[in-house]
Parts: structure tokens; C-alpha cells; sequence
């Protein structure tokens, strides 16, 4: 009897992509190549817990994103936290999606250096590691520091710390993996800053979510007192 291949992992990539851009996307596209991931699923937060109201509209946004993704048949766009009536929580997120790929498809969660220092403050934070995977983008020359983080996120660190990419179809969860990828000092809040003061940012952003800004006046500048 032969046995079964090991199911390749699925990236998940969430945010409130207040505008979407070129960071986004080099994160996704690198850590596809690097983790060796199946596809991305892209979900915008419709109403996000842990920061303040987006400016552009949950509709909006996940238009950017659908523009910002068009062509890459690795990328994929997940509406529903868009179309929901609650706040968007990352578990709940994973929950319905181990449902919805079965208890063997790896997951894996993609974040930020800065969004993983700060993961002791999401909303059961601990219950990620049954659900999912996390990998972690860095930068070059500037590794996880476990001394760095928080003393009960340095501990799950420790003890699930992973450096094998392979590693990621071994289980469907649990591992926290770092991975280095090109920096791009690109911000949304800079970006909506710059927007806001009749400031051009082209190649900052894909052309057709620049577009789409300027078409529905999205971070238009603020009028002259």
C-alpha cells in the first residue's frame, strides 16, 4: 500500500490592507517560494479588533486587494471576514478554515516581525499554535531574538522554534518559523499620509490599486482650513 504524499501548506495572509502594497505582495510572493507553500489566501479584515477603524471601507479594501492579487495564480482572496457582521479575530479566522481544509492541510500564518512581537495581545493568542503554523518575515541580518520578546511568547518560541521549511508538511501546526525576505520600507499609514497631502505614491503600490484610490477619491487630501 502506498502512503499518501504530504499535503503542501496553505499561507495565510490577513490585515487590513489600508491600502495594499508592493510589502504585501513581496511578502507573500517570498514566503510562497521560500515555504514552499501551496497558495496564499488573502483575507482582508472586515472590522479589525486591534487597531482603529480603516479608513477605506471594508469594501474598498478588499477590492485593492483583488486588483493588487489579479494574474498570481498562487494568490487567492477570502472575503468573508468582509462580508461578516463581527469583528475579525485571527482564531476564529483559522478555526473556520481548519474546518473548511480538514485536520491534516498544514496552515500557516504569516506575519510581521513587528505583528509577532505584539502577539500576546491578540485575542487567545496561545489557541494559534493548535490551528496553525507561523512563520515569520525578517529582515536580513535581524534574526527573532527570543531575549527580545515577551517572557510567555519567548517561551512558546523556544520550545516550537523551527528553521526547516521542509518541516512545515510534517504537521498541521504548531511550529514558528522565521524567514528572511527582501525589505521594502513601504507603510500604509505613510502611504495614507502622503495621499492625504496630494503626494504622489506611484510604485509604492500596484498601478490599478492606484487607480482604484484615485477613481473613488479613497485618502483624498484633506480640504484647506
Amino acid at each position: 500500500m502506498t502512503s499518501l504524499a504530504p499535503l503542501a501548506p496553505l499561507g495565510i495572509l490577513g490585515g487590513t490592507f489600508d491600502p495594499v502594497h508592493w510589502g504585501h505582495l513581496r511578502l507573500a510572493e517570498e514566503a510562497s517560494e521560500q515555504l514552499g507553500l501551496a497558495a496564499v489566501r488573502w483575507i482582508p479584515a472586515g472590522q479589525p479588533a486591534h487597531r482603529h477603524a480603516p479608513q477605506a471601507s471594508a469594501r474598498h479594501r478588499l477590492d485593492m486587494v483583488r486588483l493588487a492579487i489579479a494574474g498570481n495564480a498562487n494568490f487567492q482572496l477570502d472575503d468573508a471576514e468582509v462580508q461578516a457582521d463581527t469583528p475579525s479575530y485571527s482564531v476564529p479566522t483559522l478555526q473556520r478554515l481548519r474546518e473548511e481544509q480538514g485536520l491534516a492541510r498544514p496552515l500557516v500564518l504569516l506575519l510581521g516581525a513587528d505583528a509577532f512581537l505584539g502577539l500576546t495581545g491578540w485575542y487567545c493568542w496561545q489557541e494559534l499554535f493548535g490551528l496553525a503554523h507561523i512563520a515569520v518575515a525578517t529582515r536580513p541580518g535581524n534574526p527573532l531574538d527570543a531575549a527580545c520578546l515577551p517572557a510567555a511568547l519567548s517561551r512558546e518560541y523556544l520550545a516550537r522554534q523551527c528553521d526547516d521549511p521542509a518541516r512545515l508538511k510534517s504537521c498541521p501546526a504548531g511550529l514558528i518559523l522565521p524567514f528572511s525576505i527582501t525589505p521594502l520600507d513601504i507603510s500604509a499609514t505613510r502611504l495614507r499620509e502622503s495621499l492625504a497631502l496630494g503626494h504622489s505614491p506611484r510604485y509604492l503600490l500596484p498601478d490599478p490599486v492606484l487607480d482604484h484610490i484615485s477613481r473613488h477619491t479613497l485618502y483624498s487630501p484633506s480640504p484647506a482650513p
